[in-house]
């Protein structure tokens, strides 16, 4: 009986769907927006084709900054409720925010997600203040979050009202990050997530919800199904194969378009974050559409212009491979990225959440840079709009091992491999978990002109370091070596041997035993 009364639901759900997307979608700005996409496009330079963006380059500035800082924020900050799935989770019957949701809240029915917004004050909000940490940290570059899946965008936009310009804060949120943080020097880009609105709040359907109120159209969106029409409703679909789930529609597509498009014009970003439902096959054409236009239009404003993605929906000449929470074990030959939290249970705030330490997120910036990536860190402000004072710490720690060691990190490129040791990084998305503690053996290298670096991953006890690939006589080095330093620590002790090079730290200050980097020159010519 419970069964066929969710699929009774699930249909009058489904019929809503289609008599509200009036209301979902500003239909007439999405098709003034796509107009002038349409028309750029026939005149730009790239084509909506993968051949024709196959010529895409990582841009210098990217491979220069290596560190960036991802900022996850919105009303889900105002519950601070185990992560930021929260807006979805508190409509999902069974799940620990639904029950919370109903014990602090009411009902679904009373007070919905819609009800947070204007308890999102941010009213200690200030963009100078957080790109000062920021800085402070050694990030060059800031990618703030202009949409999540909540479908509640963090911008002024054109395209929908529920929108941080106009409820909530009031503020052009993502306008305020990209004038600090372009004021300050450092490179402006930004994150869509709204490809996975399309299903975000469809748990809100089989029952008395305010996501099957029409009124709320515009924040909920379609709700629709993520599973197929003959599969179970209340299955799982798998998350590597975006073919079996509900394919998006026409309408939504156009308006992620439209959106994905006013980001690009409205805040001119260097660099674009997509989630990963943008892999769903449906897209393909309108990310084609969506790719060309934003490098058109930031290579006309002389702007190097990225895109992230994950999984395989983009070819791999044609934007920057990201991997969430998680490494590679191998020096990749092209760029690439990694993006992690500071935070460990979740991407925005949430109440009693763990912070990594320093010193693991060093460790992971010196793994990742040594293999070509970049590590692109996450912090999740309060509903008020501070920073919580754990994650700040955890930032100055990095600034202040960056202060000493950047030079090692910064405008590097990788060596001929990427280092030594016992540690091998567990592969692709969310193996983070799997990763074990570095170790005193373990070495990654980077290069800078005819410099190399060594960097140790956990500063031995006895200060002896052996580097075992940098053996006399070792094929992989063209010159004699001519002196190795410190940085931040001056000349040190060494020696070739035919087991490897031996060099002698200076006794360690710190009782963490930070990782350190060596500066290693050689005698004449270039390397």
């Amino acid at each position: 009986m419970r069964h066929t009364m969710r699929l009774m639901l699930a249909a009058t759900a489904s019929l809503f769907a289609v008599s509200a997307s009036a209301q979902t979608y500003k239909t007439e700005a999405v098709d003034k927006q796509v107009t002038k996409v349409e028309a750029k496009l026939k005149r730009g330079k790239l084509k909506p084709d993968w051949e024709s963006l196959g010529g895409f380059k990582a841009p210098e500035w990217f491979r220069d900054a290596k560190f960036g800082i991802f900022i996850h924020w919105g009303p889900y900050a105002v519950p601070g409720f185990a992560n930021e799935w929260y807006s979805r989770n508190m409509y999902v019957p069974g799940n620990a925010a639904y029950t919370y949701h109903q014990n602090v809240f009411g009902p679904q029915s009373k007070f919905g997600y819609k009800d947070f917004i204007p308890k999102f004050k941010a009213e200690r909000f200030d963009a100078g203040e957080w790109v000062a940490l920021f800085k402070q940290a050694g990030a060059r570059y800031v990618i703030p979050v202009a949409e999540h899946c909540d479908g509640f965008a963090m911008y002024a936009s054109d395209m929908t009202d529920w929108n941080a310009a106009k409820m909530g804060p009031k503020r052009d949120v993502t306008g305020e990050i990209a004038k600090a943080t372009r004021a300050a020097g450092l490179h402006f880009g930004l994150s869509s997530h709204r490809a996975e609105h399309y299903w975000w709040f469809n748990a809100g359907r089989g029952y008395d919800s305010d996501v099957n109120d029409p009124a709320n159209a515009g924040l909920y969106g379609p709700a629709a199904p993520r599973t197929l029409p003959g599969d179970n409703p209340d299955g799982e679909p798998n998350p590597s194969h975006l073919e079996n789930w509900f394919p998006p529609d026409d309408a939504f597509l156009r308006d992620w378009l439209a959106r994905g498009t006013e980001l690009v014009d409205k805040y001119q970003p260097e660099l674009i974050y997509l989630d990963w439902w943008t892999m769903a096959p449906r897209f393909d054409p309108y990310l084609r559409q969506f790719t060309a236009y934003y490098y058109n239009e930031a290579k006309a404003r002389g702007q190097g212009p990225a895109i992230t993605y994950k999984g395989e929906h983009f070819p791999a000449n044609a934007a920057l491979y990201d991997v969430e929470r998680g490494k590679l074990d191998a020096l990749r030959l092209l760029p690439w990225q990694t993006d992690t939290s500071v935070s460990i249970g979740s991407w925005g705030f949430a109440q009693n959440d763990k912070y990594r330490t320093p010193k693991s997120l060093i460790g992971d910036m010196i793994d990742v840079v040594s293999k070509n990536g970049n590590l692109l860190l996450n912090v999740g402000p309060r509903a008020d709009g501070t920073i919580p004072e754990e994650a700040a710490n955890v930032l100055r720690g990095i600034g202040a091992w960056l202060a000493v060691n950047g030079e090692a990190i910064y405008e590097t490129r990788p060596w001929k491999y990427y280092g030594e040791g016992t540690t091998f990084a567990a592969t692709g998305e969310k193996t983070e978990t799997a990763n074990k503690a570095f170790t005193a053996s373990d070495i990654r290298f980077t290069t800078r002109g005819e410099t190399l670096y060594a960097m140790g991953l956990d500063r031995p006890a006895d200060g002896r370091v052996l580097i075992k690939t940098l053996y006399a006589g070792s094929p992989y080095l063209e010159r004699p070596i001519a002196s190795i330093e410190l940085l931040g620590g001056g000349a040190v002790e060494w020696r070739q041997t035919d087991k490897g090079l031996v060099v002698t730290l200076p006794a360690a200050t710190d009782p963490e035993r930070m990782p350190y980097a060596l500066r290693i020159k050689f005698r004449g010519g270039s390397r």
